[in-house]
């Protein structure tokens, strides 16, 4: 073996990488930029699950109960009136209520029964645990200080109720529909950004820029064509999420595809924007976890919005993946459909999103091919 030769290839390489800057931020500021969106959304949330209190009780049961709940700092609890707590969870502005009925200490005392009613918003699986996790933990504390001496500690008999979704679904049934978004819009835009990147440098595209067709012309047609593998592709995704996998659904399969075929055509403008920056494919792929993966840690996927850092919410809100989360949640664990305002916004967010990325593509596409 000769030193001397491997010595040549280990510092051409290292040359080779220190002209790239692309690769370098891939290598050293996109971990610290993906690891430090970790810790903010697992450890720097600070919003905790708002919870409305409906105490229709007179005797001690409830307000030792609810006493243990704010001690136990899991809640955001809030005292209202059972109309105004119902509306809190039909609009979103709470994940449940608890309510303990006129005979709740009643019961705990004489029948040895403690039974608050729990009414759960149910779309965000997390939440609902927390809010749950918090209760039995009040209840567990409190339960001896208001049982009669001498007497056993008193059963727990909770009563729980979703508004959306329920017990009977997994997983898979609260992410599906997220994933359903993720995987298209994923998908598309790495097939669109290498095949785009490699008509340009195959020549393709320069010859089309030298021809009588418009900026504006060539990408149209660029997007029509990936789209249409983007539209087979999501019938695809779907019919096999809704049919074989056997993901909860609960609105209307049309708006679902409606969605996902935004999302879709969304991904594949920005695939052809974003290949315009690149002069390989290997450079293409680097986008990735410079665009797509802070987007699918911050647009709701597997952690709540509004779970996150204030500061950072506002980012969140700004990222049209998480518009298309929330539509497709929207649809398919809730049942909405067009008629509800938040689903208008998420689909013109999503083909607004669209129609700038046309507009951008179609400005910097004779720049970068010149």
């Amino acid at each position: 073996m000769n030193v001397r030769r491997v010595r040549a290839i280990w510092v051409r390489l290292l040359q080779q990488f220190r002209h790239d800057r692309r690769t370098l931020v891939l290598l050293f500021v996109a971990p610290l930029v993906i690891l430090g969106l970790l810790d903010l959304l697992l450890r720097g949330g600070s919003s905790k699950p708002i919870v409305d209190l409906v105490n229709l009780d007179q005797g001690p049961a409830g307000s030792v109960i609810a006493q243990s709940l704010e001690h136990g700092g899991l809640l955001d609890l809030r005292g209202t009136s059972l109309d105004a707590a119902r509306s809190d969870l039909e609009h979103g502005r709470a994940t449940a209520y608890l309510l303990f009925p006129a005979d709740f200490s009643a019961q705990a005392a004489g029948q040895g029964v403690i039974a608050p009613q729990v009414e759960l918003e149910g779309s965000q699986p997390g939440n609902s645990g927390t809010v749950l996790q918090a209760l039995a933990l009040a209840i567990q504390g409190a339960a001896s200080t208001f049982a009669p001496p001498g007497s056993r500690v008193p059963r727990l008999d909770l009563q729980v109720h979703y508004l959306y979704g329920g017990a009977g679904l997994d997983t898979l049934d609260y992410f599906g529909a997220a994933f359903i978004g993720l995987v298209v819009f994923f998908l598309v835009f790495v097939v669109t950004s290498v095949s785009f990147l490699r008509e340009r440098s195959q020549g393709t595209l320069e010859r089309l820029m030298a021809s009588p067709l418009r900026r504006g012309e060539i990408v149209l047609g660029y997007m029509l064509g990936f789209g249409t593998l983007a539209l087979v592709q999501s019938v695809e995704v779907l019919l096999f999420c809704l049919y074989v996998l056997k993901i909860h659904n609960s609105g209307s399969v049309l708006l679902i595809f409606l969605v996902a075929i935004l999302m879709a055509i969304s991904a594949v403008n920005l695939g052809i924007f974003l290949s315009m920056f690149a002069r390989t494919e290997f450079q293409a792929v680097q986008f990735i976890p410079l665009v797509i993966v802070p987007q699918m840690l911050l647009s709701g996927v597997v952690f709540p919005v509004n779970s996150e850092p204030g500061w950072l919410q506002y980012v969140s809100n700004v990222l049209p993946l998480t518009y298309a989360v929330n539509g497709l949640r929207d649809v398919m664990i809730k049942g909405a459909d067009l008629t509800w305002g938040s689903v208008q916004l998420d689909v013109a967010v999503v083909a607004g999103f669209t129609i700038l990325l046309v507009v951008a593509a179609s400005a910097t596409l004779r720049r970068r091919v010149a």
